[in-house]
């Protein structure tokens, strides 16, 4: 069953099962990876706690869904939002865009989730990994090409046909990463919309039922949910589905009415599974669609999800039902922001609630004993630096 804590200390791992090593192993009771004999350089992050090796996986792309007016927040017209998975990608490679033209922002003024994870990161210094997963713009960040295109309109036909490819070569990818525990997370605008088509599809569009109503949580204050269900009715009537006509089959709910980025996170969290690697998806209620995807596709292993208060307190949606009926270990930590600054006093508006792993990297930091006050003071710095970027 899920156990919600606040600031408390996660615990994503299976315990080790019979026959595994009994020498010195990981939290999943495989031996720790010597991650110098695999021409791994950098330095990584180890719980002092756990002895945990941790990466950040991010999963960056996009979806022509995102250009519907009043859907998203992640951008503040839709020739930003297209770059703004590109730069989330390089603010947290290298605490600033380097190629993206534009330092992603509300058309409020909130910034990125980027700038806190990227806090975070300069802090416990953990590994990133960018996907591709379907970028529509590109971006000076590393990445790992799966072959993923950018998703068209959800309303359209077959508006993610890459999904299938993209994730089996992601499971191959999340096969092959040598640490210990992945935090999977996403930056896609207009994803919470085609996370809740993939939900209608697979018959759980009830998951995060708050009002009576199927919902997903949003970017914006104010949560168009009403706009949202249009769009998802109209791409089920037009890829030919009925609510629940893809359960059992996620694959083609993702195709039929996803994204490109929900595919790449699923398929990096089989492959991960199959060799015992520990999978906390680090986000809100589209990291919700992407378990619902992995139990209908049979897997029944532990998961986790890590996410922020601005999500779990979000009142359209019930995050703790969800993780109770999905059988997900919930960590829910607060930041404890405040109004006095600009980069914190969005986010307690209600805006920007989760995305390009913030959940994930705040638990990380908890479990770390990383002072909040110290992540505050990070999210600070890593905004002033945006703004003066920008300014200059």
């Amino acid at each position: 069953m899920w156990r919600l804590r606040r600031h408390a200390t996660p615990r994503p791992f299976s315990p080790p099962g019979p026959g595994r090593s009994a020498g010195r192993t990981g939290p999943t009771g495989r031996p720790y990876l010597n991650t110098a004999a695999r021409g791994v350089t950098t330095l990584k992050c180890v719980c002092p706690k756990t002895g945990v090796v941790t990466r950040l996986v991010l999963a960056a792309g996009s979806t022509r869904t995102a250009a519907i007016e009043g859907i998203s927040a992640a951008g503040a017209d839709p020739e930003v939002m297209a770059h703004t998975p590109a730069a989330d990608a390089e603010i947290l490679a290298y605490g600033r865009p380097v190629r993206a033209p534009i330092v992603p922002v509300s058309p409020t003024g909130c910034p990125t989730p980027a700038v806190v994870t990227r806090a975070v990161r300069e802090r416990l210094r953990f590994d990133v990994t960018v996907v591709d997963a379907g970028l529509a713009e590109p971006t000076g960040a590393p990445t790992v090409t799966v072959g993923a295109r950018p998703g068209d309109d959800i309303r359209e036909s077959d508006p993610a046909h890459t999904a299938p490819g993209a994730f089996a070569a992601a499971r191959q990818f999340g096969r092959r990463l040598p640490d210990d525990e992945l935090l999977l997370a996403e930056t896609v605008p207009g994803g919470t919309t085609t996370a809740l088509a993939v939900l209608t599809a697979l018959g759980e569009a009830d998951l995060l039922v708050a009002d009576g109503a199927e919902a997903v949580s949003s970017s914006l204050s104010e949560n168009p949910l009403d706009l949202k269900r249009r769009v998802v009715a109209e791409a089920l009537e037009s890829s030919g589905l009925a609510p629940g006509d893809a359960a059992g089959d996620p694959l083609g709910a993702l195709r039929r009415v996803g994204d490109p980025v929900l595919a790449v996170v699923c398929g990096l969290a089989v492959g991960a599974a199959e060799t015992d690697t520990a999978v906390t998806l680090a986000g809100g209620t589209q990291l919700v669609a992407a378990a619902a995807c992995l139990r209908h596709r049979g897997h029944d292993g532990p998961l986790a999800l890590a996410t922020t208060v601005f999500v779990a307190d979000d009142p359209a949606v019930d995050l703790e039902r969800a993780a109770a009926e999905l059988d997900l270990e919930l960590t829910v930590t607060d930041p404890g922001f405040t109004d006095d600054h600009p980069a914190t006093a969005a986010y307690r508006r209600g805006e920007a609630k989760e995305g390009v792993g913030m959940g994930g990297a705040l638990a990380l930091a908890d479990r770390a004993a990383l002072p909040m006050t110290e992540v505050r003071e990070g999210v600070r710095e890593a905004y002033d630096r945006l703004l003066a970027d920008a300014d200059g």
